[in-house]
């Protein structure tokens, strides 16, 4: 268990966390000259008859350190409010007590400290005002006992109290919770190497895993492991844990940082939030305000936007988005808490729903709604309700990292699943049903307007049919519509089956003329007024009759007036495969495809490109990648 301790500057927190544990958690010289704690300290304290040690956070009570109370504050089990009874109850006691609620801290107590400065009466007076405190709060009720550390009155009645919650302390472990810590400081030790330390909110580490800080891209492995001050083998949630790594320097690390399971690391600047203001605060929040934004160990600006209304009353709650400066480490159900722009403030409190808000379409009714989703209590739960919600389809890793989880995921999520190496996506059954008859709708329309033409190809068809739908569900959404015969492919281009471009007398009889020259064109392809010219057709008519076999299928126009036939563009995509194949990372570089193909760059880039809007390949920086999910020319390429 950890417990926080909350308090006035100078009523005796430091002093208190020494006489129950024996340790001084004023460690730097600077907190020694002056008497104060300036940094975060650390204590523990076995259970007497269990296998339980209480880790002890002595934050600092000074005003201008209130952002380094929030670091400790996040990730604590049970909160200690101290009050000294010859001072009372004081500035910094109300905002520490608005801080621990609005973390959500229910489980705590108050210690009226000093009580040998103070007569029975004064001490009697400062319980009831601490408990008076506490009305309105999740800590109402919580007991409020007498201590001081000098004579020892009461230490043995908190020592006692602070042992029964640990014993009762409900278990924080999932099986399938990714390791999250939010790192509150981090130093260097001879023999040992860089070390970390801060408090595990979720999963559990072994020495030897690898892990990933957050922010940032840097992975490093676990050389050894001090839980609640102990060395141990492993560490779990709801523990004070020292972590020291191999693969990463003290300097590369900040406080704020996450260190966490890789499958879950994740940064945003843009999260969305239930959040409940303080109900002491004298305005409502307003959309737009500049807050200060303390998430696990980090602080940030930012703004908020509230989404339910423009404005949100003291005491009230509302889901709002939080837009940061920059990106911080947050998961579902993570706590936050805001301070107002000048940081003197605390406003308000409340936890995390989904890390990936979206810029735009954040108030709408179908975001409200997977929203709602998202505040269920169970994974699985929120998991299917957001699948009945997401008409564009859910990406199931993205989804389990944003839950800090593991999720071994179930097959039979979703009508329609599409699984790669860059996701894991599902779409609902009533979804998969309306994306169905979206496509079928819109392909019958074109043909209508188009009668001439075979139809629109893949990429222009999603265009007009279902645009937010994510790729790799739409690619899977065509290969079951063609599996089950409710559309046909020709090359790029999608119609129904029924439908079909007639070609003139004339225009067949062109075709037949410009088929073995087209053949014998090779991977350079054949323009039109070349092929005019040969078979002494006018350009018009050759520009006519080469569109109308494009819109059948049959011919591939890689750029305006150059025609590849099928068979051609078969043998240059099989080879971009085998490029994509031979790079390992699926990659295409116009470079290796002109060296694989005999082609100059300028062909060679010309054909990618054609590649690229097709939906063979998708362009990513300076090079182009293989859509794992295409199946264009895929028989081809097999053969």
């Amino acid at each position: 268990m950890i417990v926080g301790t909350a308090g006035h500057i100078d009523h005796g927190k430091t002093t208190l966390v020494r006489a129950l544990t024996g340790v001084d958690t004023d460690r730097l010289p600077e907190e020694k000259k002056r008497g104060i704690s300036i940094e975060l300290g650390y204590a523990f304290l076995d259970v007497p008859g269990a296998c339980e040690r209480i880790g002890f956070v002595d934050v600092p009570g000074h005003e201008r350190l209130v952002h380094t109370m929030l670091a400790g504050a996040t990730g604590i089990d049970f909160a200690l409010l101290l009050v000294a009874a010859d001072d009372g109850v004081m500035p910094q006691t109300r905002e520490h007590l608005a801080v621990l609620s609005l973390l959500g801290l229910a489980r705590g107590a108050v210690a009226v400290t000093k009580a040998d400065r103070a007569d029975a009466a004064r001490v009697r007076a400062v319980k009831d005002e601490a408990a008076a405190l506490l009305h309105g709060t999740p800590l109402e009720g919580a007991p409020v006992l007498a201590v001081s550390a000098t004579s020892g009155e009461g230490l043995d009645e908190l020592k006692a109290l602070l042992f029964d919650a640990a014993r009762t302390l409900p278990p924080r472990a999932e099986a399938d919770a990714a390791f999250r810590l939010a790192i509150d400081r981090a130093f260097t030790l001879d023999g040992v190497g860089t070390v970390v330390t801060g408090t595990v909110h979720a999963g559990t580490v072994k020495v030897g895993d690898t892990l990933r800080l957050v922010g940032g891209e840097r992975e490093a492995r676990v050389r050894s492991l001090h839980a609640q001050n102990q060395p141990v083998q492993a560490a779990h949630a709801g523990q004070r844990c020292a972590v020291a790594l191999v693969g990463v320097a003290k300097d590369e690390i900040t406080r704020g940082q996450w260190l966490t399971t890789p499958a879950a690391a994740l940064a945003t600047d843009r999260l969305d939030a239930v959040l409940t203001l303080w109900h002491e605060e004298a305005k409502p929040l307003r959309s737009g305000t500049p807050v200060h934004v303390h998430l696990g160990a980090a602080s940030v600006p930012g703004t908020v936007a509230v989404l339910d209304g423009d404005t949100l009353a003291p005491g009230a709650s509302a889901r709002v988005q939080l837009v940061l400066r920059h990106a911080v480490g947050a998961w579902h159900g993570e706590r936050v808490v805001l301070r107002d722009a000048s940081a003197s403030r605390t406003l308000a409190g409340g936890t995390v729903l989904d890390p990936f808000a979206p810029q735009r379409y954040r108030r709408t009714p179908q975001r409200l709604a997977e929203l709602d989703a998202l505040a269920l209590p169970a994974p699985e739960a929120r998991l299917a309700a957001v699948l009945a919600h997401a008409p564009n389809g859910v990406d199931l890793r993205r989804f389990a990292a944003a839950q800090g989880r593991t999720i071994a995921l179930d097959e039979r999520l979703g009508a329609l699943r599409h699984s790669d190496a860059h996701g894991d996506w599902a779409l609902g059954a009533a979804h998969a049903a309306a994306a169905r008859s979206a496509v079928l709708a819109a392909l019958s329309a074109y043909h209508a307007r188009q009668p001439d033409e075979i139809g629109p190809d893949a990429a222009r068809l999603r265009r007009l049919a279902l645009p937010r739908l994510a790729e790799p569900l739409w690619r899977a959404l065509l290969d079951a519509l063609r599996a089950e015969g409710a559309l046909a492919l020709r090359g790029a281009f999608v119609h129904l089956p029924e439908h079909g471009v007639r070609l003139s007398a004339g225009e067949e009889r062109i075709a037949q003329k410009v088929a073995v020259p087209l053949a014998q064109a090779g991977f350079e392809g054949a323009w039109a007024r070349d092929l005019a010219r040969d078979g002494g057709e006018s350009e018009a008519l050759m520009r006519t009759t080469l569109a109308r076999l494009a819109q059948r299928g049959e011919l591939h126009q890689v750029v305006k007036d150059l025609y590849y036939p099928m068979a051609t563009i078969a043998k240059l995509a099989s080879i971009a495969r085998r490029v994509a194949a031979e790079q390992g990372s699926g990659e295409v570089s116009a470079a290796s495809f002109r060296d694989a193909t005999g082609l100059g760059r300028k062909r060679a880039i010309q054909i990618l490109e054609y590649f690229d809007r097709i939906g063979l390949l998708r362009r990513v920086g300076d090079v182009h990648k293989l859509r794992a999910d295409s199946t264009l020319f895929a028989e081809a390429a097999s053969s």
